[in-house]
């Protein structure tokens, strides 16, 4: 007995002496999208910011394609030496592992939570021929005119195609979906009047609704936007309608305790910047620090979530 606790204070010595020196060498994040994108943006800050920290070089790697699947097998089949760290979404977290018939990877089981590393929302918008000034209104719209009206999306399974089934879901109505090979192709045609509405990102939405070309008349999410106080929320009119846009850091399972918690503790540091939190607004969302355990509860119950839009909606990857 007395062997045993011998052998497990040491264990525990060791653990916590490994984290206090982590890290030694270089740490790199996976963006599981191409350069120049939102999420490239997001871990360039982080890694700017941990360098400093650590005194070690962070190094981004953009590994897109699938849908982010590639980019999470690579994290999820790394050394588990917290080394390797993924700058995951919704995507290839929560939305993916029901997409799709089979992933290379299991997203609960194969990777593990670090923290939350910021929330955001989409803006729904109408082409301004339409009269709706609020989500509900956009329902009863389409429910007199069946078949009728169209809303974009920059393709299929992505979270703008999800919050509109969501929302068609719980309104009882059924619009026609129109997907683009990007977002910037679809908000044109809603500009245009081509397609209806759709979700779209916050700051690019902006100044469109200034000029008048789009209305925005609601946030994807359960309360208002600051950035759009006078917008009402989706959730004032549908109980529960809370499609956030958010990015985390997650590390492949395995990787010891005194680690992940030496990872969390440094990414909090940089997400309570003052500098940073001014990036992220400036973008549109917000630093929202975690623990490792609050953004397991936000995958396992978004996942849930997901998993019974896109079965209700009969979505497909192929």
């Amino acid at each position: 007995m007395r062997n045993v606790l011998l052998m497990a204070t040491v264990l525990v010595i060791s653990g916590a002496a490994t984290a206090q020196s982590f890290p030694v060498k270089p740490v790199r994040i996976v963006v599981p999208y191409a350069a120049g994108g939102p999420y490239d943006d997001i871990a360039r800050t982080l890694g700017q910011r941990l360098t400093e920290i650590w005194g070690q070089a962070v190094i981004v790697e953009n590994r897109g394609g699938a849908g982010g699947n590639i980019g999470a097998e690579v994290v999820a089949k790394a050394a588990p030496d917290g080394y390797t760290v993924l700058l995951g979404n919704a995507g290839p977290i929560t939305v993916n592992p029901t997409l799709f018939k089979k992933l290379p990877y299991d997203a609960q089981r194969d990777l593990a939570p670090v923290g939350m590393v910021n929330a955001s929302r989409m803006v729904l918008s109408v082409h301004p021929s339409l009269p709706a000034k609020n989500a509900r209104e956009l329902v009863v719209l389409a429910r007199a005119r069946p078949g009728q009206l169209n809303y974009g999306s920059s393709g299929v399974g992505n979270l703008q195609h999800l919050g509109m089934e969501l929302l068609q879901i719980q309104g009882g109505v059924k619009m026609n979906h129109v997907p683009y090979k990007g977002a910037a192709p679809a908000f044109v045609d809603l500009i245009a009047g081509q397609v209806d509405t759709m979700f779209a990102n916050i700051v690019g939405t902006m100044p469109h609704v200034r000029t008048g070309r789009v209305r925005a008349i609601g946030v994807s999410s359960a309360a208002r936007s600051p950035m759009l106080p006078e917008v009402p929320s989706v959730g004032e009119f549908f109980k529960g309608f809370d499609i956030p846009t958010w990015s985390g850091i997650f590390v492949p399972a395995g990787v010891p305790r005194e680690i992940v918690a030496k990872l969390n503790s440094d990414l909090v540091k940089v997400l309570q910047r003052a500098d940073v939190k001014e990036r992220f607004v400036s973008q549109g969302s917000d630093a929202t620090p975690s623990t490792p355990e609050a953004l397991a509860e936000h995958v396992r119950k978004e996942t849930a979530m997901y998993a019974g839009v896109i079965k209700a909606a009969k979505i497909s990857s192929e």
